[in-house]
């Protein structure tokens, strides 16, 4: 999902929020986001607006040292969803970290509740602490540096074996995490161990043995029921001590998570969950922690809407880490589908009963690719039936979401899928893996790569670099593209030409920028190792870059090699490439063949995008 920060100063508990002009999805970090190097606005890769135009946006509150407000957005992915009914004026927010310092501390021993169910200050809450993080975000338009840093605070709780569990955004592009426990003015470094983006979870570590003295680590409850009673504990906004606030579960469902541009399932309780809670634990009566609080929503129409990673999320996020040792994502079936309401459509399917979704679409990058065609029904997952409205049984008297049950699977894990294909049914099976995108949510290793050339600065389009710049700059075509083309092979990138550093030998382009390259000296670019790796094994005299229309880009390759650290130098950049294209290059893509068309140049109609009745597995 995407999400859009807004950055108040510390002290200020007014709160502002920038829209993106073009779609309807928005979400928003609370707790740790780079802060925007402009006011610009940018469209974001994502589902269409639902029918009323719902959208998803989070709050996120920093502190920027000489700086006032700022704003910035995002969008969630291909395949969120939005709820029908939901205004245009609709606002999801994160409940984050804040700027000013305000954590949440939660005590883990035994619970203790009076006569009338209120939390008592007993020695559980001890178990929660306050998260302070300095963050160093990358500079997409300026790839070779980074941007000034800024802080914020938010939120953790113990979880056993030395290790503390918070928000991912709480400690997104982090340079030092520092971690305060309840009633003591001692900080203790604390260290990122994974970093789970899509189900917004990061696990932490304290070396220190004084940290973890006489402390108790909370317990995990099951998925609570409809109206049960639920505690938040955090340090929100309004002051700087430990704010409870209690409410009751409202709803249990798949839900967009804002800094994840995923869909995973979510709590929605009634309880107040506002920037600075991000990463603090809820409560049911008995004392259990039932899930980590991390984003809200915020409406005109709408009051008191919190929403809260559910343990099952958060126990998944744990093995993966445990059994790994690392975090590797969340699995994707890589179909995008179409509910069988219909029974003229069903009997055209041969469909034989009031089951089924159908399969639309197949992503090339999947491995359901190898056994399912356009046009199959899927009817079952690992035995559970799927309803002709793609949502399956859940606990005894609900339903939901389909993707409910691939996002119980790790990546790697085998599904057994029963289709019915050309009215045969028969079962197949398949390796669920984690999503490719084309256009990426989130850098690895949080620097972009790039490459410069005589002056011409090259780099892979993102999320944020689209972030970073207008509509305008970008152009139409390139956005579609980055919304709503799919990788064709892993390791497929959309490598544009950023910007031009002026200088005589590069005359006639220093207006060019934000331009897909398409192919160097006659052959197709798959990403931007592969074209580092071209440039630099060409004999030939010129280096030739074709970009979209036909337009053509020479350098004279010796003066291009002979001008380029002047230009480095003058332009104050250290290396001409990343760390990472100075590497051997190794073909890693799967599909050596050049493409029949255009890379990436297979844009899907807006409806195809997180429509209702459509929907990607």
């Amino acid at each position: 999902m995407a999400a859009v920060l807004a950055s108040p100063s510390c002290s200020s508990p007014s709160l502002s929020f920038s829209q993106c002009s073009s779609s309807s999805w928005r979400s928003i970090f609370a707790c740790s986001h780079r802060p925007p190097r402009s006011r610009k606005k940018s469209l974001r890769k994502g589902p269409p607006a639902r029918e009323n135009g719902g959208e998803f946006k989070g709050i996120s509150q920093k502190r920027f040292p000489g700086r006032g407000k700022d704003e910035r957005a995002y969008l969630p992915p291909d395949g969120s969803r939005g709820e029908s009914g939901w205004s245009q004026s609709a606002v999801f927010k994160s409940a984050g970290l804040q700027k000013k310092d305000k954590g949440l501390v939660y005590d883990l021993r035994e619970q203790q509740l009076d006569d009338t169910g209120n939390l008592q200050d007993v020695t559980f809450l001890n178990a929660v602490v306050k998260v302070y993080c300095t963050h160093t975000a990358p500079d997409y338009s300026l790839p070779w540096q980074k941007q000034r840093q800024y802080t914020s605070t938010g939120s953790a709780f113990m979880i056993g074996d030395g290790k503390l569990l918070t928000n991912a955004h709480c400690v997104e592009h982090d340079t030092q995490v520092k971690v305060k426990r309840r009633g003591d003015d001692t900080k203790f470094v604390a260290k990122v161990l994974a970093r789970g983006v899509e189900c917004d979870i990061a696990l932490l570590s304290v070396e220190s043995e004084e940290f973890w003295r006489g402390a108790e680590p909370l317990h995990f409850g099951r998925l609570p029921c409809l109206q049960d009673s639920v505690t938040v504990v955090g340090y929100p906004l309004g002051g700087d001590t430990i704010s409870v606030t209690k409410g009751v579960v409202s709803r249990i469902e798949v839900t967009s998570y804002a800094h994840g541009a995923s869909d995973l399932l979510g709590i929605q309780i009634d309880a107040a969950v506002n920037p600075g809670n991000s990463g603090g634990p809820a409560f049911n009566d008995q004392g259990e922690c039932i899930g980590v609080a991390f984003q809200a929503f915020r409406s005109e129409e709408a009051e008191n809407i919190g929403y809260v990673i559910p343990t099952t999320v958060v126990s998944h996020f744990l093995n993966d880490y445990e059994r790994n040792g690392k975090y590797t994502g969340f699995p994707c079936l890589g179909v995008l589908l179409q509910k069988l309401e219909n029974p003229a459509l069903r009997a055209c399917l041969k469909v034989p009963s009031n089951e089924g979704v159908l399969v639309r679409r197949v992503e090339p990058t999947s491995a359901a690719s190898n056994v399912l065609k356009e046009g199959d029904v899927i009817v079952s997952f690992d035995g559970v039936p799927v309803g002709c409205e793609g949502t399956v049984p859940f606990r005894s008297t609900e339903r939901i979401a389909f993707r409910y049950l691939i996002s119980q699977k790790f990546s790697g894990d085998v599904a057994e899928l029963g289709i019915i294909r050309e009215g045969s049914f028969m079962k197949v099976k398949t390796v669920l893996q984690p999503r490719v995108h084309l256009v990426p949510y989130h850098i690895e290793g949080g620097q972009p790569s790039y490459l410069i050339i005589a002056g011409l600065v090259f780099t892979p389009l993102s999320e944020p670099l689209i972030d970073e710049e207008c509509e305008d700059s970008i152009g139409l075509k390139l956005l579609a593209k980055a919304r709503y083309s799919l990788a064709r092979f892993k390791g497929e990138e959309i490598v544009i030409l950023s910007q031009v550093l002026a200088n005589e030998v590069n005359i006639g382009y220093e207006d060019m920028g934000n331009q897909q390259v398409l192919k160097f000296n006659g052959m197709p670019i798959k990403n931007i190792r592969h074209l580092a790796h071209l440039v630099d094994s060409c004999k030939d005299r010129y280096l030739v870059f074709e970009f979209e229309d036909n337009f053509l880009a020479v350098l004279e390759r010796e003066a291009a090699a002979a001008v380029s650290p002047c230009i480095l130098k003058d332009y104050g950049i250290p290396f001409e490439r990343s760390a990472d294209l100075r590497e051997p290059y190794i073909d890693f893509s799967e599909d050596n063949r050049v493409p029949s068309q255009d890379i990436g140049d297979s844009p899907v109609s807006n409806l195809e995008i997180g429509f209702d009745g459509l929907l990607w597995a």
